[in-house]
Parts: structure tokens; C-alpha cells; sequence
């Protein structure tokens, strides 16, 4: 998911990608920014790694050999080098925003656009193909995915483009059904009675 951006964090996305750009051209920047996402999404799965990487106790030359020990052989040096500066500078807990205006720098260069999609249960590779493929179409842009897993979507798919959700999920329609019939519930029944009964019955599956 996108983080907010800032000056600060645009300022450092902007170094690293005119050193991607100088090091390797698009290859390398594509190479970075999958790279800052595995580790932004190391951050959010693991709270003991992000308070390591962000607390003012641990010490910046202490803490400068831990980031060589995790990430040696796993990134490529020149993000290994860029984490070493944040470290110095302090700025280790800016690496979300960071990432977020670096992508930002990519989408500008080459037409992406992040998309944020939640299902109830993984999608499958080939699901991931198809749905790319379809915003492709719809956008005009190439999409960088990022699939989640929400079970309490109970089915159908959320989608988030930029700041625009798209809410298209059983748990969405649900609740837009509750709403309706708190608020205008006995003009729905008599109004729509064979409606009314055809989605009861499709409540019954979820019982």
C-alpha cells in the first residue's frame, strides 16, 4: 500500500533514481524499486525488524553492521549503500515514504500506476495475469500489482488506484443492503418485494 510522501522523502527517491538511471538506466530503477518493496514489506510483516531500523537507543555504527549483515548478497550494493545514508542521517524510518515517491518517479518515467487488490482468499498467478492485463486495458498504464488477502471481504475483489477505492466485494454489497434497509428498508420491501427475497436467499449461503 502507498505511503504519503513528502519533500524530504522525494529528495532522497530523486537521488536514488538519477544513480539507478546513471548505474543501469530502466533496468536498474525497476531492479531498486522491487527491491525497496521487499523491503518496505518486510518492514509491515515484521514489527522487531522495524523497530530495529527505527529506534533512537540502538547505534548508528552498531546498527550500520546489522544492515550490511541482513541485506549482504540478498540486494544490490547500491541500496545497500543508500540504507547506510539513511542510517547515517537518521532517516531509516522514512524508507515507506521514500519508496512511495520513488515509484511515483517511475510512473511518471514509463505510464505505471500502483494498484492495491484485496481478495478474500490469494489470487493465483494466472488471476494476477488477467487482471493486470484488464487494468492495462482500462488505464492505459502499465499496473504494478499488490495482492492482499482480506478474509473478511467474504468474496469478490477491492481495488485501490491511487487514492480511488473500487469496492466490488460480497462484504461491500452486504453492508450497502444493511444501510438501505435501515434507512428505506419498508420502501425496498414493498417497492421490490421478488428483489427483496432473490438477495435473502443469497443471504442464506453466508449463514
Amino acid at each position: 500500500m502507498t505511503a504519503h510522501t513528502d519533500t524530504l522523502a522525494r529528495i532522497y527517491a530523486r537521488s536514488l533514481f538519477d544513480l539507478c538511471d546513471q548505474a543501469g538506466g530502466r533496468d536498474k530503477i525497476l531492479e531498486v524499486a522491487d527491491e525497496l518493496e521487499q523491503i518496505c514489506e518486510l518492514i509491515r510483516s515484521d514489527t522487531f525488524f522495524r523497530e530495529y531500523l527505527e529506534s533512537p537507543v540502538i547505534d548508528t555504527a552498531r546498527r550500520a553492521i546489522g544492515v550490511r549483515a541482513i541485506f549482504a548478497d540478498r540486494i544490490t550494493d547500491l541500496v545497500v549503500r543508500f540504507l547506510l545514508v539513511l542510517n547515517t542521517n537518521g532517516r531509516l524510518n522514512r524508507i515507506e515514504s521514500i519508496h512511495a515517491a520513488f515509484d511515483e518517479l517511475v510512473q511518471e518515467a514509463w505510464g505505471r500506476v500502483e494498484v492495491d487488490v484485496w481478495t478474500a482468499i490469494p489470487l493465483a498467478s494466472e488471476q494476477k495475469q488477467v487482471l493486470s492485463a484488464r487494468l492495462h486495458e482500462i488505464l492505459s498504464k502499465e499496473p504494478v500489482l499488490h495482492a492482499w488477502t482480506d478474509e473478511t471481504l467474504i468474496g469478490g475483489i477491492k481495488i485501490r488506484i491511487g487514492d480511488q477505492l473500487i469496492d466490488g466485494s460480497v462484504a461491500a454489497q452486504l453492508k450497502q443492503l444493511a444501510n438501505n434497509l435501515h434507512t428505506n428498508g419498508n420502501r425496498i420491501i414493498s417497492e421490490m418485494p421478488d428483489s427483496f427475497m432473490m438477495i435473502s436467499k443469497s443471504e442464506e449461503r453466508f449463514q
